[in-house]
């Protein structure tokens, strides 16, 4: 292995040659505790920035061993160093100077939400710690600036690793309080399904967030509050007892008006899926893992999906066991919505009104006299939602602000009055028996037939080089094919979305054989991620710094959207 002096010796020889003589550099180098990798090189000062990565051995990072035992405390801890990695670089971004991405010195920055990353990974087995990053090589044009880069490299980094990725440079209560606080979030996950719960929402949480552009808290909400006859304790091992909402399995109504926080509580519980960082406001929010919002998603494509529960005898004759579409609308998307998140294994479905078709959610009386029902071939979900529970064991959390037809059906009904609940429950019945049910809510249903099995697109197989790219938190494209996924609302990370890139590659060119059923491609996915980590996804030599890992059902989600492949 080369030392530190090794590649600034060499730095200075190439200096003011040609931009490529940048690529003698890569390889790993024997820093002070700890060794740097260059690992990808830029073509040029406005390319995409190099890769480097920064290697720890367990013995010179120093953190307990017993931090990285759990899989929550691990990912926890990683996010800490990950945080104060990104917080400690900004001083130096853009410090070294020149040419169009010249200087640029970054990592991944973390949001609300702890999620699993590549940027920072500690190895379970040995506790060895790899930290991933981006600079922007500095030039002159098109020339060589290395005595910028010797700034970087042997200045500037050196400070941020020793203040970041060695335990001694942390404060040990810090650090123990950021494991603590991962292990009673897992606790309260545990706690849920032993409670018959499925979701829970503390007292004194912070749910708004500070705008639409921002998901840090808002400064002077109103703390939450849980209503008396829905308060639960909970007894957290290290923060003790807490109390909160607790929303029970079955079905669960949220009314109010306007603007009252609805749809701010069903978006924390969207969120609650994952954990969340201390200060957030959310910590001690926590929903079912398998949760999914649903909604309509017009203009999305379907490929063999079963949405014979929700549709069906259509005067086209198409076949609703397995419905094609490339262009569905919206009572058939959320239909097709609702079915898929039944195959990723869901067992607790979000939805609100607002996002909703309306002719999927319910049909009122004077509709059903006037289009009869052997007429429509939608049967909404309001007939289906108690089978859903009571055969399939399938929750539903509902915000409805405009239609009290839910009440008939709703297990828990909560007001929101000034983003204050209020269990009016049985307020609510008592109202909803002088308006009596028209939908018929014991129709007959089976289980939707899950036996897709999805084809590889040959062009990607012949290909000898396939490209993929992230646009935003809005879509991913592989090859040359859009997929849409801003409706997948509970992704919450663009790193995510660059992963499900990786993933959906991987699965066209390594798993998808005409054979395999959908979920065994995507258990199969699962499973790499899980014994060989994220890593595994990558065909490069060096692994992009900026991935996230998402849930299966986000993975569920993304090949259900991908246009080019059929089924079946």
């Amino acid at each position: 292995m080369k030392q530190a002096n090794d590649l600034k010796a060499l730095l200075v020889s190439i200096d003011r040659k040609g931009y490529p003589a940048y690529k003698e550099t890569r390889g790993i180098y024997q820093f002070e505790g700890y060794q740097l990798s260059i690992d990808h090189v830029q073509g040029d000062p406005f390319a995409s920035p190099s890769n480097v990565s920064i290697y720890i051995k367990e013995k010179d990072g120093g953190f307990p061993e017993e931090y990285r035992k759990k899989k929550e405390t691990k990912i926890a801890l990683e996010d800490y160093i990950l945080r104060k990695f990104a917080f400690l670089l900004e001083k130096y971004h853009f410090k070294a100077k020149g040419s169009g991405k010249s200087g640029l010195i970054s990592t991944s920055k973390c949001g609300q939400e702890i999620l699993e990353r590549t940027a920072c990974h500690i190895k379970k087995d040995t506790g060895d710690m790899i930290v991933r990053l981006e600079i922007g090589f500095p030039a002159n044009g098109r020339t060589v600036n290395s005595r910028e880069l010797i700034k970087i490299f042997f200045d500037f980094l050196p400070d941020c690793v020793e203040k970041s990725l060695f335990y001694k440079s942390h404060k040990e209560d810090e650090v123990r309080e950021i494991i603590e606080l991962a292990e009673d979030q897992q606790y309260m996950r545990e706690q849920l399904k032993e409670l018959g719960l499925c979701a829970f929402v503390a007292d004194g949480s912070i749910l708004p967030r500070e705008s639409g552009v921002s998901s840090k808290p808002m400064r002077g909400a109103v703390p939450f509050a849980s209503p008396q006859s829905m308060r639960v304790v909970l007894n957290l091992p290290h923060r003790g007892k807490i109390t909160g909402m607790g929303m029970k399995k079955g079905i669960v109504l949220i009314i109010g008006g306007g603007y009252h926080g609805k749809s701010t509580l069903l978006r924390a519980l969207e969120l609650g899926v994952y954990n969340h960082r201390k200060g957030d406001g959310r910590e001690y929010v926590v929903t079912d893992e398998t949760a999914v919002k649903l909604r309509a998603e017009d203009s999305r494509s379907i490929a063999g999906v079963d949405i014979s529960m929700f549709i069906n005898h259509l005067p086209n004759k198409k076949n609703t066991l397995s419905f094609y579409t490339k262009d569905a609308s919206g009572s058939t998307s959320q239909a097709a919505n609702t079915v898929e998140a039944m195959e990723a294994g869901s067992a607790l479905f979000l939805i609100d009104e607002d996002t909703s078709a309306t002719n999927f959610m319910i049909r009122d009386e004077l509709m059903q006299r006037v289009v009869k029902n052997n007429k429509e071939p939608i049967t909404p979900f309001i007939s289906r939602v108690g089978t859903l529970y009571e055969k399939f064991g399938i929750s539903s959390i509902i915000v409805a602000g405009s239609s009290g037809a839910y009440f008939h059906v709703a297990d828990q009904i909560i007001q929101l009055d000034c983003y204050e609940p209020f269990d009016v429950t049985e307020a609510a019945k008592k109202e909803a028996k002088q308006f009596p049910i028209v939908a018929d809510l014991d129709n007959h249903c089976e289980k939707p037939e899950f036996h897709r099995c999805p084809k590889p697109n040959m062009a990607l197989k012949k290909a000898d080089r396939v490209k993929v790219k992230v646009m935003g938190r809005n879509s991913i494209q592989i090859d040359k094919e859009n997929v849409e996924l801003r409706y997948v609302e509970q992704l919450v990370d663009g790193e995510q979305l660059a992963a499900l890139a990786y993933l959906l590659k991987y699965a066209q060119l390594k798993i998808m054989d005409g054979k395999k059923t959908l979920s065994q491609v995507v258990n199969e996915l699962e499973m790499i991620m899980e014994k060989k980590g994220m890593e595994a996804l990558s065909d490069a030599s060096y692994l992009p710094m900026a991935l996230a890992r998402p849930r299966i059902q986000e993975v569920f989600a993304c090949l259900n959207r991908y246009r080019g492949w059929p089924m079946e």
